[in-house]
Formats: C-alpha cells, structure tokens, sequence
C-alpha cells in the first residue's frame, strides 16, 4: 500500500470541549460560519470530531467540535467519544471549555475542567446562554477554576467579538493568506457515502492511518459528517464521512433524520462520492437509492466493494459477475468504476484514491469547439432513418455549457414542448461522447433547446421590418 500522508498546515487548533447539550455544536457552526454539525435538543448528537477553520480580523484557526463528553460512561459510544476527545486535546493550540451559564457548575463540568488542566495546554471558559445582564454575572462563577471567563450565546452571536481576540492574543494564529484558485482547485473533496455499516469510518481510518472517526458494530454510530484532510501522490483530498443513510420510514431519532439530510447536502458539495456496499450482503435497493442521491447531486462517482476479504472461493470470474450485479442495480451510473476493496485489510484502499483524482480531472474537463463540431458531423448531423417522422426534432448543433459535471446543450428544431428528442437519443448522444472524450466516473448532463420557434420569431420581425 502507497504512503498516504496526512496533509500538513500551519494553522493552530483550537478544540471545543464539553459535557453534553451545552451549545458546542451550536458555537462550532457559528464560528466557521456554515451549519456543518448537526444541533439538536437530544444530548450527544455530535459524536465525531468535526473540524472547520474561522477567520478573524484578518487571521485564521482551525477549530474542532469534540463529542458531549460523559467521562464515567462505560457504553461504547461515549467511551469512544472519549477517546476521539482526548486525541484532539493532545493536538490543541487552546482548549475552550463550553459551560451552560444558566446551569451553573456541575460535577460534569467539574470533571472536564481537571481533564482540560491535566494536557497542559491554555484553558478559557466559554460560559454559554448567556442573554441576559444577570446571566452574564452568574458566569462568573466558573471563575473559581483559575481559568478566563468568557460570557457569550452562541445561539445569539453576544460577546464572540471578545471571546475570538483573546483566542488569537493566545495561540498566534497567523494572518490569512489570499488563496490562488488553481491550488485550491486541487484539493479534491470525497464524500464517502453508503447505508449503515458497510465500513465508512473503517475506510476513512485506514486512509488516514489512524482512528480518526468512531468505529463501532452499532449502527449509525457516524452521524455528523466528518472532513479529513491527506495527501496522496502529490493531491490532496478531503475525506467526508457522512452518517449512514437509512430509509425515512425507519429514522426514527431526530438526530438521524437530519443526518439523511445533512448526508444528501454534503454531497452536494463534494466532487467525488464514493458508495460503499457490503460485500457480504451484496448491492441492495437502498444502495442504488444512495446511488441515485450522488448522480442527481452531479458528483463524480465510484462504487467501492467493501470486506472484499470475507467473501470466500474468490475464483477466476467472481468480481465480474459481482460487477454484473451491482451494474443491474444501478444502470444509471454505468460510467462508475466498481473498486473491490478491504477496509479492513487495506486492500486496493489507495486505487480509490488514484480513481478520484482521475474522476476529478475528468469533471473537469471542457472539449474544444472545434472537436465538438467533429463530433457532431460524425454522430449527429444526419439522424438515423428508422428515426424519421413527420414532425422530427433534429439537432441543428452542439456545445458545452459548463464543468462539473459536463453539461452539453442540444440546439434542435423544436417549435414547442411537444417537440423533443427522446430520452433514447440522449443516451445515444451520451454514449458517443464517453467512446471520444472519456469522462471517466463522472455523469454527463444533456439539456436541450430549441431553435424554430426563435428562428419564425426573427423572420417575423424581419419582414414587419
């Protein structure tokens, strides 16, 4: 397996902390300025650590939303959120220790103040739901842990102003650089999609090379969607790992509803997806609706086989006819490749990658006029015979609209909407693009409009002329 390295940037972490339901995720999305974790009144929706960068008067830090943390817990979830916790401490620039202002100090809030002192790193105290003059007295309160105090609502945005400047006096951040568009550009942005436990976290764990999200037998264990960052042969990627998507009829928890919600918006600004299916139950209805979700969104797309290791007798033919059966499920996205791989074992994990980035360049690609002219004297200026008929629409040329994905635009005869090329031909003219330009892994989009009814309205105002 090729080195994959974990993509390195000067910024400081700051890390929000704090037992459960006291705004933590509230105060995240309020800082990075987009809702990028799920809130809610059910304690311990965010379970992950959620990370995103704020910028300030000019400078910047990365920020990481931990889990509600319950320190005596022993189920494994909170255990495990524990322990992402702890990881994000040891990585901490500053530790800022969220606190319910109308709750005041609870045996809880105790305990996470002497886990914050125990990593040796600056604490404040971001006393939270503060909206009143004697709420923000009562604050002080926590005072008596020796760390600053910072009365804000994050619901309300009161008091961040002073809360981020004393952020920055303490962890250096440094001023915000002007971003060059075609290095941004090359980071790619993956979405790893699929039901639940089919191995999403496995997967983004063994690219990272370390337990970077909460794996567990349970169910649903992921329900944010978790952003990480790596290099692989010179790209770098994005990783976002969104909750396992159920059937609507079956999310029952508020929390995982808003999940099949925030799933399908973090597709949508992804390049790439990639559907994971479990080898051992095989594709499902579910996972071609999970399918359809990416190819509607217009994101490149790969079907990862995962647990590929567990299936037995893995004779000459056994992926090709696997292959057949995903490819029957989800005949709308033919131009998908289907990887067969391991989580577990780390097998073919990094041509995922290399997948990615060649679906990338191919989203983005825009074909020259003149080519396309080529193309459309070869393939579509002469309709085929057996498709003549009295009021035929045909194609008078072609061009490309825009990238990701590729959009082409048909200019037809059309004089109304009854007047159309039928889905056939579409696929017709999207299958002759893909023999002569490729467009590997990603949907081709085809639009059309007509031109007869604009061409008798000049002639019109010609003759009135």
């Amino acid at each position: 397996m090729n080195r994959i390295q974990k993509s390195t940037r000067p910024l400081p972490l700051v890390v929000i902390l704090g037992r459960p339901n006291v705004g933590k995720s509230t105060l995240f999305n309020r800082l990075v300025g987009a809702r990028r974790a799920i809130v809610g009144d059910e304690p311990g929706i965010t379970r992950d650590r959620i990370y995103g960068r704020v910028e300030w008067t000019g400078r910047e830090f990365n920020i990481v939303d931990t889990g509600g943390i319950i320190p005596d817990e022993k189920d494994l979830i909170p255990a495990n959120i524990l322990k992402q916790a702890r990881g994000a401490l040891t990585k901490a620039s500053l530790v800022m220790l969220v606190v319910d202002a109308r709750a005041g100090i609870t045996p809880l809030d105790q305990q996470l103040a002497e886990l914050a002192r125990s990593v040796n790193k600056p604490i404040f105290v971001t006393a939270n739901k503060v909206d009143s003059p004697k709420l923000e007295a009562d604050a002080l309160e926590f005072e008596r842990w020796g760390f600053p105090v910072y009365p804000i609502s994050a619901e309300h945005g009161n008091g961040l102003g002073d809360m981020l400047d004393a952020a920055l006096d303490l962890i250096s951040a440094p001023a915000t650089e002007e971003t060059d568009p075609e290095t941004a550009a090359r980071e790619i942005s993956i979405a790893i999609v699929g039901r639940p436990n089919v191995g999403k976290s496995s997967l983004i764990n063994r690219l990272t090379g370390e337990e970077r999200v909460i794996v567990s037998p349970v169910p649903g264990t992921t329900r944010d969607a978790v952003d990480t960052e790596i290099e692989h042969e010179g790209a770098r990627y994005r990783l976002i790992d969104t909750a396992g998507i159920r059937r609507k009829g079956k999310t029952e928890l508020m929390a995982e509803k808003i999940s099949v919600v925030m799933a399908r918006r973090h597709l949508e600004r992804a390049d790439v997806a990639i559907l994971l299916i479990d080898a051992i139950e095989g594709p499902t209805a579910l996972d071609a609706t999970i399918g359809g979700y990416a190819h509607e969104a217009g994101v490149s797309l790969i079907i990862a086989v995962n647990k590929w290791d567990a299936i037995e007798n893995k004779e000459t033919g056994t992926t090709a006819q696997y292959e057949r059966r995903v490819r029957d499920m989800m005949r709308f996205a033919d131009y998908a490749p289907v990887v067969f791989v391991s989580a577990k074992t780390g097998q073919r994990v990094t041509k995922l990658l290399d997948d990615a980035a060649k679906a990338y360049q191919q989203r983005l690609k825009r074909v020259p006029t003149s080519e396309l002219n080529r193309f459309f004297e070869r393939h579509l200026d002469q309709p085929k015979a057996s498709t003549r008929a009295k009021n035929y629409c045909r194609v008078l040329y072609i061009t490309q609209a825009a990238t990701r994905p590729p959009t082409f635009v048909l200019f037809t005869t059309s004089h109304g909407p009854r007047q159309h090329l039928h889905y056939s031909y579409e696929r017709y003219v999207e299958n002759r693009l893909r023999e002569e330009f490729g467009f590997f892994g990603t949907p081709i989009k085809i639009k059309q409009r007509g031109k007869g009814a604009n061409t008798r309205q000049r002639a019109a105002r010609k003759a009135a002329s």
